[in-house]
């Protein structure tokens, strides 16, 4: 109840130097980035069930992982960007690195988690990395950048150039072609995302012109026996010693993708 007879409270004067600016506008969410994540979010227990042992039946990639640990070295600082529900997270630890992973897809890391109890996994961007600069020994990228549209790789290879020590190595995974392969509804859920394929050799140029010259070069055919529609495609590259820092312009985040 309000007492009509009380003094009203004087107005508050304007401050000397004008009104207050309005707060600066959020930048919209790029399109990409939440079809990715809505995408991730809905199939993830589906997607973490049906390749549950995916490494098992991949004995390449288990030895590019081993040699990969082996160039980074044992107990080195490693983010695994893209993790989705931590498997490779799983096995770069077990190699020896003090590894920790990334992704865009809370339901993905409620996965990742719940399976690798002793490793931390955040949420966040690729293109946004929580990390000082020069802070990691190694970044790996396993099929988490074929959600990234091309025009944004080379702000996301600068990004992972920023964060990696000199002589630091990255690891890249990505399926190659030149069409993407949508997946519509897949297990029923009803969301749509494009996988991009990409060529190794314009992967090494962007990779170079970012500072991250290619060391090593993998191509490994198409197994009919996994269902695979065309070839894998693994680039290890190595920060130099000596180089220039390079800067990403500021972009919106980007997020976290899977190899089918």
């Amino acid at each position: 109840m309000t007492d009509d007879t009380a003094t009203p409270p004087s107005p508050v004067p304007p401050r000397a130097d004008g009104p207050t600016a309005p707060a600066a506008a959020v930048p919209a969410e790029p399109g990409f980035l939440t079809a990715t994540r809505a995408f991730y979010d809905a199939v993830a227990e589906d997607y973490a069930e049906r390749f549950s042992d995916d490494l098992a039946s991949r004995p390449l990639e288990r030895a590019l992982l081993a040699a990969y640990a082996e160039l980074v070295g044992t107990g080195g600082r490693v983010a695994d960007l893209g993790c989705g529900p931590g498997r490779t997270t799983g096995r770069l630890a077990s190699l020896g690195l003090d590894v920790s992973g990334l992704d865009l897809s809370e339901s993905m890391l409620t996965i990742a988690r719940r399976e690798n109890p002793g490793i931390r996994f955040e949420q966040g961007s690729m293109l946004q990395l929580d990390f000082p600069d020069e802070a990691l020994a190694g970044v790996v990228s396993f099929y988490s950048s074929i959600h990234t549209p091309l025009d944004e790789l080379p702000a996301l290879f600068a990004e992972f150039h920023r964060v990696l020590a000199p002589g630091g190595h990255l690891l890249l995974a990505f399926q190659v072609g030149d069409e993407p392969r949508r997946h519509d509804r897949p297990w029923g859920h009803p969301v749509t995302l494009d996988f991009e394929r990409r060529r190794p050799e314009r992967m090494a140029r962007l990779l170079t012109a970012a500072g991250l010259p290619v060391l090593s070069r993998t191509v490994r055919e198409a197994d009919p026996a996994l269902h695979e529609p065309t070839p894998q495609a693994f680039l290890i590259a190595q920060k130099g010693e000596h180089v220039h820092r390079l800067r990403p312009s500021p972009r919106p985040a980007t997020g976290s993708w899977k190899r089918r």
